[in-house]
């Protein structure tokens, strides 16, 4: 293990900011935390663990140590003839592993194909898309804890699973580095088409009766249409949360807005398509010298080239208070801003 001082990130993280960090290290093994946690640089600095880089803005440099989590591994715990029982390395790419499940038939995460990122940051959001969230098919996770050198397991209770939040994003944020998680997947799936875009697909390709394999490519297919390769422009796909409001309020923005997009939740909630709102403000496809909102999505803030963080923070911040003061509506981000 080598820990590196005044480290580029650009590469490890999906905007493509370039920021530095005082100090950067890869761990591949619990022996490489173990050896981490003794060191000076990881005991005089704030640290910040970093698995793909999907999933943050940097604003400035990191005054601290960055960790990026490279542990790998797939291995199955039990069998039968129903479920599979998968345990994975936190460091393994989610879509390989979602891509090499719906391979063996293992269904519960096909809707979850090409989401960017590394399986343990996974559950610390509870992950979704196309009406699944991993917290469906989360059995545990595996955990070093830092204060106390302690190797912990967290259920699917535990980690207290919400929308795109996790126990890991609130009270114990900073104190984990994640080591593995566990899933539980079908061998005989159950096929999750309840959205309309990924029906349409289908009925493109003439699929009557579809696969785990024919939900995921229709998947591919959608989000390759709509979101941008970060390898090609910079950016962390959804930046905003879809808000939750009252079903009171949902009435009262019907009268002027009857054409808005949302998804009931139950008899007092609905959750409003944050990318309608900002689409409908006016802010899809604007674009602010090498920043701007993405074209085709409007969920999606990118980086062509050289942005600062600050910037994109910023646009965010005249979203978040246009869409206030146009339907009365607080946005959340969902992405992790340093």
């Amino acid at each position: 293990m080598e820990i590196y001082e005044n480290f580029i990130l650009t590469e490890h993280n999906t905007f493509g900011i370039n920021v530095r960090s005082k100090y950067f290290t890869e761990i591949f093994s619990i022996k490489d935390i173990k050896e981490l946690v003794k060191s000076k640089e990881f005991l005089g600095s704030n640290t910040l663990i970093l698995g793909g880089g999907s999933n943050i803005l940097f604003t400035k440099d990191y005054d601290g140590l960055v960790i990026n989590n490279k542990i790998k591994g797939k291995k199955i715990l039990s069998e039968d003839h129903e479920f599979i029982t998968l345990q994975i390395g936190a460091g393994e790419n989610w879509h390989e592993l979602v891509m090499f499940c719906v391979d063996k038939g293992w269904g519960g995460i096909e809707n979850l194909s090409l989401i960017p990122g590394n399986t343990g940051t996974a559950p610390m959001q509870n992950i979704g898309a196309y009406g699944v969230e991993i917290k469906e098919t989360f059995v545990d996770l595996e955990a070093f804890e830092i204060s106390t050198g302690k190797i912990l397991k967290f259920n699917n209770s535990q980690c207290k699973f919400g929308y795109r939040e996790s126990v890991f994003k609130n009270e114990k944020k900073n104190q984990f580095i994640i080591l593995s998680i566990t899933l539980k997947l079908h061998k005989k799936p159950k096929i999750n088409i309840g959205y309309g875009d990924v029906i349409n697909v289908l009925k493109s390709n003439n699929i009557d009766n579809p696969t785990i394999k024919d939900v995921s490519n229709a998947i591919i297919a959608i989000r390759q249409s709509k979101l941008p390769d970060p390898k090609e422009i910079g950016n962390c796909g959804s930046f905003f949360k879809n808000p939750i409001i009252a079903v009171s309020h949902l009435n009262i923005i019907l009268k002027k807005f009857p054409e808005i997009v949302y998804y009931p939740i139950n008899k007092k909630e609905v959750k409003i398509a944050a990318g309608w709102l900002i689409d409908k403000a006016g802010w899809k496809g604007k674009t602010f010298k090498n920043y701007g909102v993405h074209k085709k999505q409007a969920l999606v803030l990118v980086n062509y080239g050289n942005a600062k963080g600050s910037d994109l923070f910023e646009l965010s911040e005249k979203i978040i208070v246009d869409i206030k003061e146009k339907f009365d509506i607080t946005l959340e981000r969902e992405v992790n801003i340093i």
